[in-house]
């Protein structure tokens, strides 16, 4: 890199107690930092930090932006919280210093204030802790979802000008980290969930209008600053449930429950909202709506401000009232959109279809609608996810109604969020993949599809902590979506975490059964269990006979025993009802590979690689399929698919 002055984000990482633990035992100390390296380097490469040097117990790291160098920090002490929280190992504890400034490049080093700052802030930290200057903190504090804590003055050693610091507030910091994640998550109140608004309405069919204010809050909610909002999949199903607010929070890992009712009539609503502490299940909010349904989006709007306002311990902003989404300028077209969202979720065909209709008749009323273009993306996500619809027509749709969202919103993290799904689904160039994504999370922190389209990236690249770290992000944002309970249990399982593995699928077995007996039918198989497998298999047979994951595992399994002709029985079974260029062929190649068939594995592979269809994180990492990597071919398949590889050693 040319010498010269450049504008960065510079992190600074030190090791707690190096010196004294280095001298009670040099060899578990030097141990302990190779772990932690192991930890760290994929979360710098995740956020794009450039590794300047290692200090022996640290890192110092260069950013092109502070968004970047914060989430980064945060990313990698809650990677080591959670390392530390699976017992029986030594803690690894790091402090963080974060400073925005001039850094001037000296051959492979940078030198200047922000370096020195960052270097005298990281001491200020407390172990397992992130401390960032007054400059970081402008850049950062309305961009992600952690809260921050004003640190009394303090001189810097070296600095001449006043500095003011602040820490990031981590909840498992309380006690000094003996709580479990999930207590921390449950202590946290800035962690919400707006649970299915009642419908009162005369008319039960108004039942989507709830469903759609529920969800209008969530998202209105979902862009204040400092707060964690649970997604609306992983809320679904407490509609008119008779749990408690304890067992609710505690199911959820929130501290603040929103719940209210909703009814219709004509063109007036009536909207009771209430905020209850789950800690002491105390009403500590409420408030009553009567207005024109024109005046829903003022509605939504005071609602989300209010709740965040009403929070015990208060979010105490100075950018304002909370941010709005914007509404369509047709009441129709918003009740057809509302339609559109209360359908979108579901994963069957006709529900698919029938929301992408709903859409496309919201648009037909307000072409200028944004949301409904980005609803429009989504179905087209959904159904090629499901296999109803080729993937290159789905990306080709979707990309071209993301792209009219963000044109008429740019500010709509939905629509920057659909749209970084179709790059990477559509493998299209890292700079469009990197640059949605990140504005998605720059508009909205709360948007777990975001987290999960990185750790998808970090999959298909190899990354496993970085990889299950945004899977874990993913879920604690929406712990009950099957979508997140799937990829979180398989970043697990190919990340060689198998004990973490088994119990994330027993854990969820109830809410994902088919992607839990599948996670253990493959363990099962890995282990050559074969009687335990067959158990997982029946399982999967009984609630879905005709399901992929059934065909697979039967055919897999048929394979692994030596029964090849019943391996191909399911080969035709699976070919007769899957299409070139859909999601379900992958599944042939796999059976192959189990046959031992490498080139029909690598035939099968390669096309879908051509099709935007094959399933990278799973190639790359599964352990079942490790003889793969061996072969000459996977290099070349990786770099056709465009997550190019070194060769394996």
């Amino acid at each position: 890199m040319a010498p010269g002055r450049r504008l960065a984000a510079v992190m600074f990482t030190d090791t707690v107690g190096f010196t004294e633990s280095t001298q009670a035992d040099e060899g578990r100390t030097l141990e302990l930092l190779r772990q932690q390296a192991e930890l760290i380097r994929p979360v710098l490469a995740l956020h794009q930090g450039r590794e300047i040097k290692s200090t022996g117990d640290g890192f110092l790291v260069e950013f092109d932006s502070s968004l970047k160098a914060v989430q980064c920090a945060v990313n990698v002490q809650r990677r080591i919280y959670e390392r530390n929280s699976e017992g029986g190992q030594t803690p690894i504890r790091v402090r963080i210093g974060v400073h925005l400034g001039d850094v001037v490049q000296s051959g492979t080093d940078i030198l200047g204030d922000a370096v020195n700052i960052a270097a005298r802030i990281e001491p200020l930290a407390e172990p397992g802790g992130v401390c960032v200057s007054g400059a970081v903190y402008d850049q950062v504090r309305t961009k992600i979802a952690d809260s921050f804590e004003k640190l009394p003055p303090k001189a810097l050693k070296g600095v001449g000008v006043p500095i003011d610091v602040y820490r990031v507030v981590f909840p498992w910091l309380g006690n000094g980290g003996a709580r479990t994640p999930d207590d921390a998550r449950s202590a946290d109140r800035h962690r919400i969930a707006v649970l299915p608004f009642a419908n009162i309405s005369p008319d039960s069919a108004d039942e989507y209008f709830a469903d759609g204010l529920t969800e209008e809050l969530i998202a209105n909610l979902s862009l204040v600053p400092g707060l964690k909002v649970i997604a609306r999949t992983s809320v679904v199903g407490y509609r008119k449930t008779e749990k408690s607010v304890a067992t609710i929070g505690k199911e959820l890992g929130v501290g603040t429950i929103v719940e209210g009712s909703v009814r219709r009539a004509a063109n007036r609503i009536r909207v009771t909202v209430q905020v209850i502490d789950v800690a002491s299940e105390e009403h500590i909010w409420t408030s009553k709506y009567d207005d024109d349904l024109s005046d829903i989006f003022a509605v939504q709007g005071d609602i989300a401000s209010k709740v965040a306002t009403a929070l015990p311990g208060g979010l105490h902003r100075d950018e304002g009232p909370a941010p709005r989404l914007g509404g369509p300028a047709e009441t129709q077209a918003y009740l057809q959109y509302l339609q559109g969202q209360a359908l979108m979720w579901k994963t069957d065909e006709d529900s698919l279809r029938r929301s992408l209709g709903f859409f496309k008749s919201a648009l037909q009323s307000d072409p200028t609608f944004a949301r409904a273009y980005a609803g429009m993306s989504a179905c087209y996500i959904g159904l090629a996810s499901e296999g109803f619809m080729l993937w290159v027509d789905a990306c080709n749709l979707g990309r071209t109604a993301a792209e009219k969202a963000i044109a008429m919103d740019p500010d709509l993290a939905e629509g920057h969020g659909c749209r970084a799904e179709i790059a990477f689904l559509a493998d299209e160039p890292a700079d469009v993949l990197d640059r949605e994504v990140r504005r998605a999370l720059e508009l909205n922190p709360n948007l777990a599809q975001a987290h999960t389209i990185l750790a998808a990236l970090a999959g298909s690249l190899g990354i496993a902590e970085a990889y299950v770290a945004e899977n874990e992000e993913a879920y604690r944002l929406d712990p009950l979506s099957p979508i997140t309970i799937r990829t979180l249990g398989n970043s697990y399982f190919f990340s060689g975490r198998f004990e973490e593995a088994i119990a994330h699928w027993k854990k969820t077995m109830d809410l994902a059964p088919l992607d839990s007996y599948r996670g253990l039918a493959e363990y099962s198989m890995l282990k050559r269990d074969f009687e335990q497998a067959e158990l997982m298999v029946k399982e999967l047979e009984r609630l879905a006979p005709s399901g992929d994951y059934a065909l697979l595992c039967r055919g897999y399994l048929s394979a692994l025993r030596g029964d090849r002709a019943a391996a191909l029985r399911i080969i035709e079974r699976l070919q007769e009802t899957s299409r070139e260029g859909y999601a379900r062929t992958s599944s042939v190649g796999f059976i192959y590979f189990a046959l031992g068939d490498l080139d029909r594995f690598f035939d099968v592979m390669f096309a879908t690689a051509k099709a935007h269809t094959m399933q990278a994180a799973r190639i790359r990492m599964s352990p079942l399929l490790s003889g793969a990597r061996r072969d000459s071919r996977f290099v070349a398949l990786m770099s056709t698919y465009g997550r190019p590889v070194q060769a394996p050693k």
